[in-house]
């Protein structure tokens, strides 16, 4: 039996067996089994057989051994004769395919690309009323001629363009359009269309505007979108569509669908960025009084803004290769004609359609230096008499919108400095106004009642304007400007106009970009005077003050300056009192400054480090032995401030400079008899113990290679001492920050020969916990820092994880034991990566691997007491673990969780929520099988405020607005009255955005089984 005969009684019940069967006669053709001949010749009774479905797979299965031939496999001669034998097939279908596959190869050449494409015009003109996927072949192979042979079909002249016009009318699959008008792109930008341009426009304009909506699980992906693009493609390709494309779109205009309109203002964009200046000169007064209507009158502000886009394309196309302001030129006549339109409009500034006029001279001002000429003289000297005239500030101000939406166009045209500005060699024709819009603007800002706020910003906007066009206004003028801006900042502190202050620091952020000399000389000397050297007087002023400088200071110029003037600051209100928050603030807006500029390669890194690194910490440590009286340094906020800074500055340090600290960390660079160092010693007051809070800033900023302090005695003598000094230390921010320390020896500077020896000494700590008959928590601290340090280095993670989790059902420390869970996979901002430690990627993923499995085994056989530590470090846990780690284990766990529901604890009880919106979201199917129990739940979590606080009752309420659209409806419907009426009574909740939240969750489940209208 023949292959072929073979294939032809596969192929309907088993395609891998016959594509196996088509592969072997390639194999055969290869090793030379076989000739091509021969299996041509195999195909007789078939080919020409009455029956066109049997012919059809002959033909396909010569097409699909022809397929799966190499490359080079066929001769010039072979390709000739395979191109003829299925060119007179090629209406049974099956051959399509095969020329396919033919015209891709490198020995196809122009004759047979032309004999393939005439069989295709003769034989193929039924195309529209085959199956879709014939008419995908046949596309296919024609898109394929034309990316390949694109020569030959080009020479066919009106041959081609009318037969593939003719082939593709009245095609209707989207994926078949794709290629359609791709084919016909091709034709419209590269043959000469002259004579065919309405058939060619009209092939592809009757499928706009475009209607499709893919159906669900489409495995194409093909959108809307993309036919709206590859359709606007072909409609802007050449300018000769212009005669019809203009009108038959501004028509269109006329529809009520805000999306159809839109598609109509893209295409017409797309036309407009297409076609030459000569076409469009032809209609951009047809275009303009077509779109005038969608902007004056526009009520959605999309769709304004795509008709804007319009008339400014335009603008620019017809500035092309010109800078005259000739009045016969078509951007002359085109730009005369909407000003003078536009200049009516503003005669009624209040009116409605001022402001959309505005916007439109604003729009074409900015397309091109000519047309931001014609503009400005149309526009500027009407608008200046207009003003002038006014005594009504709303009508001011509508007319101030008018400058400042110019100015933002001039801004555009003129640029902020040299490199962008565009009238070096011109003159700006804004220059005649210079003198009469800057006394307006100024008057308008500096001289209104201090209530007309808002006109006051607009006037402040046209300043600024001004002030950055390159060249426009002198040092002094923008100095003035400058000045002003200050004083608006620094006297609306308490006026409650923030909005009015928040845009003159805007405004001096801008012109700290092209003036830095301004603000450093003019604004930092205004703001710093208006900083108090004590807050005595129980003033937050500063706090303002601070903020504005540092949103000021985004240039590096002010930065660096803004940095030293603070450093002097805060050693005057150091030497003036106790103003704790006062200096905690400036040292807060230090680390901000800090934090923004590349301290590495930063000139004055030598000088803060001197300054705040060694002057302030070195002051700190005197103050704890009494030898100065800047008592406020010792608060534990201040410590905590200072270390935020010094640490970043640190950590910029080279080598030798962090060695010199390193061995300073305990003695803070105090001389040998001013301050005696807190490890190994036990004599040293709560003053002098509090400075190991600085010591861990300064610890976690050291290089891992650069040697500690009492190196010579071995780590481990240090880790031992740290891990005693946390459990005798009382003062919670004490021991924080001796257990950071001890975290941060284990984790980053312990080398792994020492690592079994901390593996030792936690395992003996928890040794002692369970002799112990304390219920304290001094021992389980250093041990639960220990196994923080371990774990994120993943070192001996299993062992560790084991010796924590048998504590958790001991009575006494179990539930110490359960928040560590939490302390270990939380970040820390000492021990982290941004320092230098070794935070492994899998060490939570690891944590979770380990632990969870052991707790959900061990959960329902524990004592009620030791449940809830159980619950404790399953929430801790669970809230560190990545989304898709805990879908994969959801089942055992979810029981757990709903549990954790019946917990007091509200930190656990939130978590718990958080984790249970998360999977209901992700994979709702799992939290269907306990819905009644869970929605109970969280009805009386969000209900009950005795028992939940705020944040539960609001988690909980998100909970339950996330379930209707995610969880089947038959599975709620059940439960939706009585949710609707439990709602009720949360919308009397005191925390306003609970109410919120429970008016949005009864929405959505009031609306749940209502469909969903289409757009």
């Amino acid at each position: 039996m023949s292959d072929v005969t073979n294939y032809l009684l596969t192929v309907d019940r088993d395609q891998v067996e016959a594509i196996q069967i088509v592969h072997d006669t390639a194999k055969k053709l290869e090793y030379k089994d076989t000739t091509l001949i021969d299996v041509v010749q195999s195909l007789g009774e078939y080919i020409n057989d009455e029956d066109a479905v049997i012919r059809s797979k002959a033909s396909g299965f010569l097409s699909q051994v022809v397929g799966s031939l190499p490359p080079a496999f066929l001769t010039r001669q072979q390709l000739q004769v395979l191109c003829e034998f299925f060119c007179e097939r090629i209406e049974d279908g099956g051959s399509v395919g095969g020329l396919e596959r033919l015209q891709s190869l490198a020995r196809f050449n122009k004759e047979m690309a032309t004999m393939t494409f005439r069989a295709m015009m003769e034989h193929l003109q039924d195309l529209q009323i085959r199956p879709q996927s014939e008419r995908f072949l046949v596309l296919s192979l024609l898109n394929g001629l034309m990316s390949n042979h694109r020569d030959a079909l080009k020479d066919l002249g009106a041959e081609s363009l009318v037969g593939i016009v003719d082939l593709v009318s009245g095609e209707k699959d989207p994926r078949n359009l794709m290629i359609v008008f791709s084919v016909l792109k091709v034709i419209m930008v590269e043959w000469d269309i002259v004579g065919h341009s309405e058939a060619l426009f009209d092939s592809v304009f009757c499928y706009f505007p475009i209607a499709f909506r893919p159906p669900p699980d489409d495995p194409y992906g093909i959108t809307a979108q993309d036919l709206k693009v590859r359709l606007r493609e072909c409609i802007s390709a050449s300018g000769s569509f212009a005669p019809y494309a203009f009108p038959q779109l501004l028509d269109k205009l006329d529809t009520t669908s805000p999306n159809v309109k839109k598609d109509v203002l893209q295409t017409v964009t797309a036309c407009v960025s297409s076609y030459d200046a000569n076409t469009l000169s032809n209609y951009s007064i047809t275009v303009w009084d077509s779109l005038k209507f969608e902007i004056l009158n526009g009520e959605e502000e999309d769709l304004t803004d795509e008709a804007l886009v319009v008339l400014h394309r335009i603008a620019t196309c017809l500035s092309a290769g010109t800078n005259t302001t000739d009045p016969k030129t078509p951007l002359t006549r085109y730009i005369t004609s909407i000003s003078k339109e536009c200049n009516e409009k503003l005669h009624e500034p209040t009116h409605k359609q001022a402001k959309p006029a505005g916007r439109i001279l604003s729009s074409l001002a900015s397309a091109s230096r000519a047309s931001f000429h014609l503009i400005v003289k149309a526009v500027v000297p009407p608008t200046l008499t207009l003003y002038q005239a006014s005594e009504s500030i709303s009508h001011q101000r509508a007319l101030l919108e008018v400058f400042s939406d110019l100015l933002q166009s001039a801004k555009v045209i003129c640029g902020s400095s040299a490199l962008s500005n565009l009238w070096l060699d011109v003159q700006n024709p804004l220059g005649f106004f210079k003198d009469q819009l800057f006394e307006m603007f100024s008057q308008a800002l500096m001289s209104t009642a201090e209530e007309e706020v808002s006109f006051r910003i607009v006037a402040l906007d046209c300043l600024l304007g001004l002030c950055m066009m390159w060249g426009y206004l002198q040092d002094n003028e923008i100095g003035m400007v400058v000045q002003w801006f200050d004083q608006i900042t620094l006297s609306q502190v308490n006026s409650g106009r923030g909005e009015l202050r928040d845009a003159a620091i805007m405004g001096l952020v801008d012109i700290s970009k092209i003036k830095p000399n301004l603000i450093t000389d003019i604004t930092f000397p205004d703001f710093m005077a208006r900083l108090p050297d004590s807050d005595t007087n129980g003033s937050s002023d500063y706090t303002v003050t601070l903020h504005s400088l540092a949103r000021l200071s985004i240039e590096k110029a002010t930065s660096g300056t803004l940095i030293r003037r603070l450093i002097s600051k805060f050693d005057v209100v150091l030497q003036h009192g106790d103003s704790v928050a006062y200096q905690r603030t400036i040292l807060a807006t230090l680390q901000h400054l800090l934090g923004a500029r590349d301290l590495a390669s930063d000139p004055h890194l030598v000088y803060y480090h001197e300054e705040i690194v060694v002057g302030l910490v070195k002051k700190t440590a005197l103050a704890a032995t009494g030898h100065n009286g800047h008592i406020s340094l010792l608060d534990y906020s201040m410590q905590e401030a200072l270390g935020r800074v010094s640490n970043l500055i640190l950590r910029s340090l080279d080598a030798q400079k962090q060695a010199v600290v390193a061995a300073q960390i305990y003695t803070l660079f105090c001389e040998e008899g001013e301050f005696d160092p807190i490890p190994f010693r036990r004599d040293a007051n709560i003053r002098q113990r509090s400075t190991m809070i600085l010591s861990s800033y300064l610890l976690a900023a050291i290089k891992r290679e650069i040697e500690l302090p009492y190196s010579e005695r071995g780590a481990q003598t240090l880790l031992e001492e740290l891990v005693t000094l946390s459990s005798i230390e009382v003062e919670p921010a004490i021991r924080q920050g001796i257990l950071r320390q001890l975290g941060l020896l284990t984790n980053k500077f312990m080398i792994q020969d020492d690592l079994p020896s901390v593996v030792l000494i936690f395992s003996r700590l928890l040794e002692s916990l369970a002799r112990s008959q304390d219920n304290s928590s001094s021992l389980i601290r250093p041990a639960i820092w220990l196994a923080k340090a371990l774990i994120l280095r993943l070192y001996q993670t299993e062992v560790v994880l084991q010796h924590l989790l048998h504590v958790l059902p001991d009575l006494q420390h179990g539930a110490a034991a359960a928040r560590g869970f939490g302390i270990i996979l939380a970040s820390d901002e000492l021990l982290s990566r941004e320092n230098g430690a070794a935070i492994r990627l899998l060490a939570r993923q690891k944590v979770f691997a380990i632990c969870v499995p052991e707790i959900a085994s061990k959960f329902g056989a524990s004592e009620p007491a030791v449940k809830t530590n159980y619950l404790v470090a399953l929430s801790a846990i669970l809230q560190h673990t990545r989304t898709d780690i805990l879908l994969s284990e959801i089942d055992p766990i979810l029981p757990l969780l709903l549990q954790s529901l019946d917990l007091p604890v509200q930190e656990v009880k939130a978590a718990t929520i958080d984790t249970l919106t998360i999977v209901s979201q992700e994979s709702p199917r799992h939290v269907e099988g306990h819905i009644s129990s869970l929605i109970n739940r969280l009805l009386k979590s969000a209900v009950s405020r005795t028992m939940n606080n705020p944040k539960v009752r609001y988690k909980s309420l998100r909970c339950l607005k996330a379930f209707p659209g995610k969880v089947r409806d038959s599975t709620l419907l059940p439960f939706k009255g009585a949710i609707v009426r439990e709602m009720t009574s949360v919308l009397d909740d005191p925390k306003r955005h609970v109410r919120k939240e429970a008016v949005d969750c009864r929405a959505v489940w009031i609306n749940m089984d209502e469909p969903i209208s289409d757009d």
